[in-house]
């Protein structure tokens, strides 16, 4: 099996890999299916923001990095950063969960080093608490969470921050 980092360029494969993963997850945790923008997924990938990992030259898993967020939160909740980035729209073709890899942290930890080496000094996230394995994955990486849960809308909602000092060069 060969794997290998790359900065995707096909929104179409990037949205259908966010779909899958999407309706993976909410039938695993028995929630609704997030609805994706694919013109937010074009632009995305344009602007060379979105990461993917390929095995054996297949899409396996991707992860968006940005230097803004996507969510509405006041961003006092999290502990001051001078230049902060945010973790987006992670996602792991299903198919992939029967390998026995690790592709979700391997995720996270890309996204770390890139980052990091990118001059970010934390990375933030958003996500759902209902997604226990989600919300398990960023903790076992240091991410810690800040703020309120947030219930509007049809998702709820929770911030994490990690520190990237430890990535520093």
């Amino acid at each position: 099996m060969t794997a290998h980092w790359t900065t995707a360029t096909d929104p179409d494969e990037v949205h259908d890999l966010l779909l899958a993963s999407d309706r993976y997850v909410a039938d695993r945790y028995g929630l609704p299916v997030p609805r994706r923008n694919a013109h937010s997924t074009r632009h995305l990938v344009d602007e060379g923001l979105v990461h993917m990992l390929r095995v054996d030259g297949a899409a396996a898993a991707v992860f968006t990095l940005t230097a803004t967020p996507a969510f509405d939160v006041d961003l006092a909740i999290f502990p001051p950063a001078v230049r902060p980035a945010y973790l987006r729209r992670l996602a792991v073709r299903p198919e992939r969960f029967a390998d026995g890899e690790l592709y979700g942290p391997a995720c996270v930890r890309r996204a770390m080093e890139v980052a990091a080496a990118q001059g970010a000094d934390a990375l933030r996230a958003e996500t759902n608490p209902d997604l226990v394995g989600v919300v398990r994955l960023l903790e076992a990486f240091g991410f810690e969470r800040y703020g309120p849960v947030r219930t509007e809308g049809w998702m709820r909602q929770i911030y994490l921050a990690c520190d990237l000092g430890r990535f520093a060069r």
